[in-house]
């Protein structure tokens, strides 16, 4: 079977992006209607249909209201998230529970009322869920918040497994260092330090993690799934090795100055 550029394309698929009005979300749904698509943005945020998607209630009215304006969806993007700092000893229970709920409780409740609308209406269909890289390794400081990115890859696994027979495809995106306008708020001089830290020598925009969303959403990917493609420049490769800032050769741990050079 020959592939085209045309297996790229999301012509008259209708999808929906959780988290769609800002930052990665934003971008992956710019992108899925770039590439042809009827996209359905679920998120609080939105001024005109705001949707909650930790509440049942909200995200049934929002996939009737996708259904009647856009069609069934064939294409669901899990992105929604929300990460404060907490260490572990500090993490109050309610604490804990905002952050299981905002990054890992709605993943099952929009995968459920997706896929099933799936289901009823006999589509073929991608999930894609934005997890972290956080899911992968140790996070000080965000337990709660690795906790649930590490459960999403999880859920994506046996999701994957459980929706294969009707013909749901379940995979998982695991950024690391991504521009966002968040980020940059946040730590407007950031972009310099991410990029010490990754082996590609930069921090990742927005659109580059929108690519790999595209590319699993789309006939390109119709053998994949229950796979995590980290978007992260080589970090999750390096595994703590860090490119030295005088002569680029790696060494293990912070990248100072001082450190001596320790060639892999």
């Amino acid at each position: 079977m020959a592939i085209g550029p045309g297996d790229a394309l999301l012509t008259d698929r209708v999808a929906v992006v959780t988290g769609g009005s800002s930052g990665l979300g934003r971008g992956i749904a710019e992108a899925f209607a770039a590439f042809g698509a009827r996209v359905a943005v679920w998120d609080k945020a939105d001024p005109l249909h705001p949707v909650d998607v930790r509440v049942p209630e909200q995200v049934d009215e929002a996939l009737e209201r996708c259904i009647d304006e856009l069609g069934p969806p064939t294409i669901l993007v899990n992105n929604a998230g929300g990460v404060f700092h907490s260490s572990l000893l500090d993490t109050s229970p309610n604490g804990w529970d905002a952050l299981i709920r905002s990054n890992l409780s709605h993943v099952l409740l929009c995968t459920q009322r997706v896929a099933r609308s799936m289901r009823t209406s006999d589509q073929r269909g991608a999930i894609v869920n934005v997890t972290s890289i956080e899911g992968l390794r140790a996070a000080p400081g965000f337990a709660a918040y690795a906790a649930a990115k590490a459960a999403v890859l999880s859920l994506t696994k046996t999701a994957a497994l459980e929706l294969a027979p009707l013909g749901i495809r379940v995979n998982a995106l695991a950024p690391d260092a991504i521009l966002t306008e968040g980020l940059l708020a946040f730590a407007p001089d950031s972009a310099d330090d991410l990029g010490a830290m990754v082996p590609m020598g930069r921090a990742g925009e927005v659109d580059e993690l929108a690519g790999a969303a595209v590319f699993l959403a789309s006939d390109l990917s119709s053998y994949i799934t229950g796979q995590v493609i980290g978007v992260d420049g080589g970090t999750g490769a390096a595994g703590g090795w860090y490119p030295h800032p005088v002569d680029g050769h790696y060494i293990l741990g912070p990248a100072h100055e001082h450190r001596p050079t320790i060639a892999p």
